[in-house]
């Protein structure tokens, strides 16, 4: 029996996690996010992932955290229909994630915002995220503005930065094999639970 049936998604998804921070080496809790426009066109783009909740329904999912009115921001507002990929090469492993976004509270954001460094905190106040950019200086003239007016004391959240949480109606599990007989396992969310189906890779 593979390794990667008859298993609970989550379950093998932190195993596969662990062993990618111990084995890849940048960034192992990189993922692609592929977004769409409102009307249909694609776009993707690297994040990361900072929290895995294992519970069913809405309490569950993937987490990341953005600002709101960047591109893909606003394209999640406007379509909550999202796909994750996680690709660690060393580990020859992908996992395939597809779901709807709903927003973190407002009291998880807050904890993940103040556990990040000041300079972080400052740049999401200083960052008009995906928005044209005169030069480099300007840039840096928004993170001394900014610094300067939370010189003393917490930098607060941003109203328009806080957190996504990826909820999976499918994950699948690809792992490499020789001559191409990959494994190839997909998990599908229903109303009793997960149902598995093993896919030709």
């Amino acid at each position: 029996m593979s390794s990667l049936e008859n298993r609970d998604p989550y379950a093998l998804f932190a195993e596969w996690m662990v062993d990618a921070e111990a084995n890849e080496p940048n960034d192992p809790n990189a993922m692609a996010l592929a977004t769409c426009t409102p009307d249909g066109r694609p776009s993707v783009r690297m994040v990361l992932l900072k929290g895995v909740v294992d519970e069913r329904g809405e309490g569950g999912g993937f987490v990341f955290y953005t600002n709101f009115e960047s591109r893909k921001g606003l394209e999640v507002l406007a379509n909550p229909h999202v796909s994750l990929c996680f690709h660690w090469k060393s580990l020859r492993r992908q996992v395939r994630v597809e779901g709807h976004a709903i927003q973190v509270s407002d009291a998880e954001a807050d904890a993940y915002y103040n556990s990040r460094a000041r300079d972080s905190r400052i740049g999401a106040w200083a960052s008009l995220q995906s928005r044209p950019l005169e030069g480099r200086f300007e840039l840096e003239a928004r993170v001394a503005k900014y610094a300067a007016k939370y010189a003393v004391g917490t930098v607060p959240r941003p109203p328009h930065w806080s957190g996504f949480r990826i909820v999976p109606e499918v994950i699948e599990f690809w792992h490499d094999r020789p001559f191409r007989l990959h494994d190839r396992v997909v998990y599908r969310q229903t109303a009793e639970g997960w149902d598995q189906t093993r896919l030709y890779p």
